[in-house]
């Protein structure tokens, strides 16, 4: 247009007026061309300033207000430590007999800061596991949106899966973001049910064992009773690391590093597992031929304080715990009026009877409230003391003390305890001493938990418990086991085993010692609780009492076994309807005891009909094996 405009001018007025336009005509174009130009430049620079200050206040605040937690972040999302968990030491018994093992397991798990943030998304994936794993999906939500959306420690959400749950998990694996497989092992025990009240079980840990024991992650194996428990440290293994390259979603991108695992120690046992067999089957016979359901059989060795054998009736199945137990199951074990899970050896309270007479006659012995040759009248088989009548289990003759073991003479033992005629008893403080002497009312410090004192009472008690004074019937009762004394399976065969090696009193031990993973042995020996508190004089009468029981008293049966066997009788009553346990205790070789043992059948009727017959399987088995 405005070429136009003045190629018009220069045709009216000339060439020289044409040339002067022409100058003015291309200044004024490039006049008004240039604003344009400068103007799209300024707002180019302009665009580009303001974005370069964004972004330097942006990187600003990532570094200076977010920098940690984002620097956190990628650390994590690009090296991880995935734990490779350590097999838990073996368990075997002193012949190097297996009892408690290792099989490989897979676990189902999950890493919260891996699970999509979306609730919506969590549900999902819970809905599809449900079916896959066969769990209630609101349980798993439950799991998913209880831990904290950061953590990074794996979280159970099944154990002990399937091959197939495994296999399908697998193969899906980016369908589950956040669902992870973990190689583990649960406990495999030989032959459970013979063998559980000793080992006991271990299990995955729980919230309150967690808060215990921090340095266990969650989803862990601990011990939870019998040896897995006691000897849990020295059982659990040292745990190995992947140091692994993963993206943002937690999958493995490639391998940093290994730190190999470190397998458990192993635990070698005092235990004869054959003789435990033995025990058990013979027990399990008395009691379905008795029609009753408990008892209980504890072996020890009298040179070491060694447990042999540890028996307990009803029993359960470790194996049941040790692969994750139903509820179900674990309901039928808790409401089993029997109580399977008591273990009864080292927790039942129970009245001695007759077998705490060999301890009342050390006692008499060595106060010299009567002499070995001291002889005491059965007196038609009833005491009397103004109208109240304490009756014999039969009319003996005359007796002196072995003869009054071997009998089990109760008028002869009231009269040492309580005192009769011209025999001054001991009194119940005297028979708590030494009573206490031989471990009764004290713990033996067995290396598994849960075991109880027992009790001897005193008359302070009586009085202050049930407010009535102490009367010397109850001294009479005490004398021969009953009363309010009461006494575990383990305290009688410990008891059993000072009087076979001559008056050491030990701390049993099931544990015999800890094979270290680097080749070296640490030996656990039983201490000894108490020695020499009985004269050899005095012990030596009270075990000429113990063999003649089986001579000519109320164990005769045992004379045919291959070696000397020196034993007790003991028939407790209990509870209101005149049942009673049936109890034996024994040692041998006489001379030169190897075992000493001892049973109880509750509610079995006498000792020579219930627990003997055990005795007698067991004693035979072991000196022709």
């Amino acid at each position: 247009m405005f070429r136009k405009f003045f190629n018009q001018k220069r045709i009216d007025k000339g060439v020289e007026i044409e040339d002067s336009i022409m100058t003015i005509t291309e200044k004024e174009e490039a006049i008004i061309e240039s604003p344009f130009e400068r103007r799209g430049l300024y707002f180019l620079w302009l665009a580009i300033l303001g974005a370069i200050v964004l972004l330097a206040g942006r990187v600003i605040y990532l570094n200076f207000y977010q920098g940690n937690y984002y620097n956190e972040i990628s650390k994590d999302n690009r090296i991880r430590s995935i734990v490779i968990k350590a097999p838990r030491g073996n368990i075997f018994d002193k012949y190097g007999k297996l009892l408690a093992g290792n099989t490989p397991s897979i676990d189902a798990v999950f890493v919260p800061a891996d699970l999509p943030e979306s609730e919506g998304e969590k549900k999902i994936i819970a809905k599809k596991l449900s079916q896959i794993l066969e769990m209630n999906s609101g349980n798993i939500e439950v799991m998913f949106f209880s831990q904290d959306s950061k953590s990074l420690n794996p979280v159970l959400l099944k154990e002990n899966i399937t091959r197939d749950q495994a296999l399908i998990l697998a193969e899906r694996e980016a369908e589950y973001p956040g669902i992870k497989l973990e190689k583990t092992a649960i406990r495999t025990y030989d032959s459970g049910p013979i063998f559980s009240s000793l080992l006991g079980y271990d299990g995955k840990i729980t919230q309150k064992e967690l808060q215990e024991n921090p340095d266990y992650l969650m989803t862990d194996y601990i011990g939870k009773s019998g040896l897995e428990k006691k000897y849990e440290k020295n059982l659990r293994g040292i745990y190995g690391a992947t140091q692994m390259e993963v993206d943002s979603l937690g999958n493995a991108k490639r391998i940093l590093g290994i730190i190999n695992p470190v397998v458990g120690n192993d635990l070698i046992l005092n235990i004869n597992g054959e003789l435990q067999k033995v025990i058990f089957d013979s027990l399990s016979g008395i009691l379905q031929k008795n029609e009753t359901k408990k008892g209980a059989a504890v072996a020890i060795d009298p040179r070491t304080g060694g447990v042999l054998s540890l028996v307990n009736l009803p029993s359960y199945d470790n194996n049941l715990f040790a692969r994750g137990i139903s509820n179900e199951e674990y309901k039928n074990l808790i409401t089993d009026p029997n109580l399977p899970l008591f273990n009864r050896c080292i927790a039942g309270n129970y009245p001695p009877g007759s077998t705490l007479k060999p301890a009342v006659a050390a006692a008499a012995l060595s106060e010299k409230t009567i002499s070995e040759s001291t002889i005491i009248n059965g007196l038609g088989g009833a005491l009397y003391v103004g109208s109240y009548r304490f009756g014999d289990w039969k009319a003996h003759e005359p007796n002196d003390v072995r003869r009054a073991i071997a009998e089990s003479n109760d008028i002869f033992f009231y009269t040492i305890g309580g005192g009769y005629g011209n025999v001054t008893g001991l009194g119940m403080s005297r028979m708590k001493k030494y009573e206490n002497l031989f471990g009764f009312g004290e713990l033996t410090g067995i290396d598994i938990p849960g075991e109880v004192k027992g009790f001897i009472p005193s008359e302070q008690w009586k009085l202050d418990e049930i407010g009535e004074r102490w009367y010397i019937g109850d001294s009479y009762h005490a004398a021969i086991g009953q009363g309010f004394v009461t006494a575990t399976p383990l305290q009688l065969a410990n008891f059993t085993a000072s009087l076979a090696n001559g008056g050491t009193l030990y701390s049993p031990r099931i544990a015999n010692r800890i094979k270290k993973n680097d080749g070296t042995e640490e030996i656990i020996n039983s201490k000894i609780i108490n020695s020499n508190f009985i004269s050899p004089e005095v012990m030596k009468v009270v075990r000429e009492g113990m063999r003649m029981t089986v001579e000519s008293g109320t164990a005769q049966s045992l004379k045919s076994l291959p070696v000397a066997v020196a034993g007790k009788t003991g028939t407790a009553q209990f509870g209101t309807e005149g049942k009673t346990h049936s109890w034996f205790i024994a040692f041998a070789p006489y001379e030169n005891p190897e075992i000493a043992i001892a049973v109880i059948v509750s509610g079995g009727g006498e000792g020579n009909s219930g627990a003997l017959p055990v005795v007698r399987e067991a004693l035979e088995w072991y000196f022709n094996h």
